[in-house]
């Protein structure tokens, strides 16, 4: 800021230059303030922020830059949106995040964090799973931030999922529709990926293809119709991706499944250890 001050924005939607997202700290910045990001390279310039914290704001080129344009510039200094509990220093390099906390098959930009599951796999086991006949296909599902808001209420069902963008082309569900069919077994990679099978999932199991937003909420109670085994990593109490896992297997069982991690002291978090749930 002109003051001196620093300021951290986490861009969660971008058309061009118009952006929304979270802006710190956002009670001390004035609507219409202008803010120079990274060195001068972005000019961001602020909004009012709603009760939410979120802002809209507008991020422009300044005068002579370099970038052709707000997204090529952002792609150059950007540096990936880390959870929280990972500290990175001012001096530490941060390109390396930009692949380390990346899946090999992400394709789409659009989600504010990486769907951990998928960490997991590197092209050698790729091409190891394919060789062994197994056949994989690729589905879309933004994660946002309300993925990792935490379950404050006692009634499951009072509890609202923020809208997340998801796709699954008519190919992929032909894909998932055929091993349906011949008697196959459908893995889902994260629990993003099995949010977006169930999003598109139609009765006798199978699927249609489609795109838009969904705000499924899987939990214990509500039948899982596609997603026959889930990968994913171990996730934290008290939210909605432990009770997608649960809503697979049952609340006794997963209880039990996370003594056994807590006992032998298994990595939780984006980074963590996984779990193969049949």
């Amino acid at each position: 800021r002109s003051t001196g001050g620093s300021v951290e924005a986490l861009i969660l939607e971008r058309r061009g230059g118009d952006c929304r997202g979270y802006v710190k700290p956002a009670r001390k910045i004035r609507p219409g303030e202008h803010i120079e990001l990274e060195d001068g390279r972005l000019i961001l310039v602020a909004g009012a922020a709603g009760p939410d914290g979120m802002m809209d704001f507008t991020l422009r080129l300044p005068l002579g830059a370099v970038a052709e344009d707000v997204g090529s510039c952002l792609e150059d200094v950007g540096r990936a949106p880390l959870p929280p509990y990972i500290r990175r220093s001012g001096e530490e390099d941060p390109s390396p995040d930009r692949r380390r906390y990346q899946t090999v098959f992400a394709s789409v930009p659009g989600a504010v964090a990486a769907p951990t599951a998928g960490l997991h796999f590197t092209p050698e086991l790729l091409q190891t799973l394919r060789a062994g006949g197994i056949r994989d296909a690729a589905v879309t599902l933004h994660v946002g931030p309300g993925t990792f808001a935490p379950v404050r209420v006692d009634e499951l069902s009072q509890h609202r999922m923020h809208a997340e963008w998801y796709e699954l082309s008519p190919a992929v569900a032909d894909e998932v529709s055929q091993a349906r069919a011949r008697g196959g077994r459908v893995v889902a990679v994260g629990t993003t990926a099995a949010r977006t099978l169930e999003t598109c999932g139609t009765e006798g199991a199978g699927v249609s293809a489609g795109q838009g937003t969904t705000d499924v909420f899987l939990h214990p109670g509500r039948r899982i119709r596609v997603v026959d085994a889930l990968i994913t990593n171990f996730h934290l109490p008290r939210s909605t991706l432990l009770m997608l896992v649960a809503a697979l297997v049952g609340r006794e069982e997963i209880l039990r499944v996370y003594a056994e991690a807590v006992e032998r002291r298994y990595r939780f978090y984006s980074y963590g250890d996984a779990m193969l749930i049949l």
